[in-house]
């Protein structure tokens, strides 16, 4: 990738505006500015350095193509962004460039009843796209915690997890095909063998996968075939406080073990996330002084399905010390699931009992059950650290595991420790320390026989060099630079993420 000029950069911007209009080819700086950071923490201090040169807003395939081919002439960097909820920095703009901001390809492109498929453009957002399938009693299920924000292509580029994975699976198993522009400008479609709506095939390697998780560094999807589910009839949330952490491990595993295929869900707080949640004004659900921690456990399923196997589940908590807090408080939390995206503008400052305004880092790691407690005392230790050093710029705000195996309630859990960083106040010198904190959790995760991220993609700065050099050391990242340097030969699409341009000087030495 060449470095661009103030020459080349008029000239691509008068060529966008030919392909997009005037209206969507967009060099203000508000514009700009929004558009360099995502979810994720970010330190203020570094905003300037990765504010984006242009931004676009492409309505089709065509569109696109006329983009990606552009920047390939003038040698500008591409990012794609969705609706910037990510939590792992995919979308942050390290080079500057072109902001491809899919928003405007939205559109529901066809409906498949019968076969129970949908196809659309990857500016959709999943809450509306299950107001339009309500109707027909289909649902798409794919269920983050940012559920009513997040868009589809931006759920394809970090390979999302879903709440409800257990029952359905997870983004990357409800992806039939996809249509897509490659970094040279041309157009595939990856799939499951070459049948559209086809869920499973034999024929070909599974090239499909290769353009889910890749955090915008090998393509721009502009279309998708999605598997629907029919909405369940019976959906059951089971809430049980425990006194002790070991209590609540102690319950996963039974809903491990049981076998019980309608858990849709199940998750775990242990004893800082309840401390957190007794903090949060707007967040908490009253629960006895004596909890430490909790486990909820949600089957989704037909009537005779969840009836049949309900008094299985009160039989499996209540064994191993789990005491049921009844009806309205298991519907109020399982209810409230997409809602704790809010939860930085009320975490109640732990020492100083004061609101402070924090952003919410989630380190969310992939662990086997386990290794669960380990790495928990582990991490909570790495910030305990952290904070002693700087009491008011980070806050622990709890530990939670989810269950992550896709069609089946045992396995991984998303193992998630969850971290208030204040942002408005931060320096290099904060920062740093930070990095340094990000890289010590992400070595435990390796450490303990884990991955560095189960639902966002270790491609933040800290876990990053963590990612590429320890966890995907065995080749993995060798084979990921070569994919890289063949699809994108100008390094154009999302330069410097994952450390793909290591691709790049590799080749300049050999």
């Amino acid at each position: 990738m060449t470095v661009t000029t103030s020459s080349d950069l008029s000239a691509i911007i008068s060529e966008l505006k030919r392909a997009l209009g005037d209206e969507y080819v967009m060099t203000e700086y508000h514009q700009r500015a929004i558009r360099t950071a995502s979810a994720s923490p970010f330190g203020l201090h570094l905003w300037q350095d990765l504010l984006p040169d242009v931004v676009v807003m492409p309505a089709s395939t065509e569109e696109v193509v006329a983009v990606v081919k552009a920047a390939n002439k003038y040698g500008v960097p591409i990012v794609p962004r969705a609706s910037g909820a990510g939590l792992a920095d995919g979308a942050q703009p390290m080079k500057r460039g072109i902001v491809v901001d899919i928003k405007r390809m939205c559109e529901i492109l066809e409906i498949d009843d019968a076969d129970m498929t949908v196809t659309v453009q990857p500016g959709i957002n999943m809450q509306e796209l299950n107001k339009v399938l309500r109707p027909l009693n289909l649902f798409f299920p794919d269920d983050p915690a940012s559920y009513p924000v997040n868009t589809l292509g931006g759920r394809i580029g970090c390979s999302g997890w879903s709440l409800i994975g257990s029952g359905y699976g997870h983004l990357p198993n409800l992806v039939c095909s996809m249509e897509v522009v490659t970094p040279t400008g041309e157009v595939i479609r990856v799939g499951e063998g070459g049948g559209r709506k086809i869920r499973k095939s034999s024929v070909g390697y599974r090239i499909k996968d290769l353009f889910i998780g890749h955090q915008g560094t090998l393509g721009i999807t502009t279309e998708v075939t999605l598997d629907l589910a029919p909405r369940p009839e019976a959906e059951l949330p089971v809430f049980f406080a425990t006194r002790t952490w070991e209590e609540a491990h102690q319950i996963l595993y039974g809903f491990n073990h049981s076998g019980i295929r309608s858990i849709a869900g199940m998750f775990a707080f242990d004893e800082w996330k309840v401390d957190f949640l007794r903090r949060d004004d707007e967040a908490w659900i009253p629960l006895p002084e004596w909890t430490k921690s909790a486990v909820a456990v949600c089957l989704y399923g037909t009537n005779e399905e969840v009836e049949g196997v309900k008094q299985r589940v009160f039989d499996i908590g209540e064994s191993a010390g789990g005491v049921y807090m009844g009806r309205e408080v298991s519907e109020g939390d399982w209810a409230s699931r997409h809602d704790r995206y809010h939860l930085a503008y009320h975490g109640r400052n732990k020492t100083k009992d004061k609101i402070k305004l924090m952003s919410w880092s989630c380190e969310d790691a992939s662990i086997t059950w386990s290794q669960l407690t380990d790495v928990r005392l582990e991490w909570h230790q790495i910030i305990a650290d952290l904070i002693d050093k700087h009491p008011e710029h980070f806050d622990d705000w709890g530990m939670f595991a989810d269950i992550g195996n896709p069609f089946r309630a045992w396995g991984d859990y998303l193992t998630e420790i969850d971290i208030g960083v204040n942002e408005q106040e931060m320096t290099p010198e904060i920062w740093a320390d930070w990095i340094e904190a990000k890289k010590a959790i992400a070595r435990v995760s390796v450490a303990h026989g884990g991955s560095i991220s189960m639902a966002h993609g270790g491609t933040r700065e800290g876990e990053v060099d963590v990612s590429c050099y320890e966890e995907l050391a065995e080749g993995q990242f060798e084979l990921m630079k070569r994919i890289k340097r063949m699809l994108d030969p100008n390094n154009i699409m999302n330069p410097g993420k994952y450390n793909l341009d290591d691709a790049y000087t590799e080749e300049a030495q050999a």
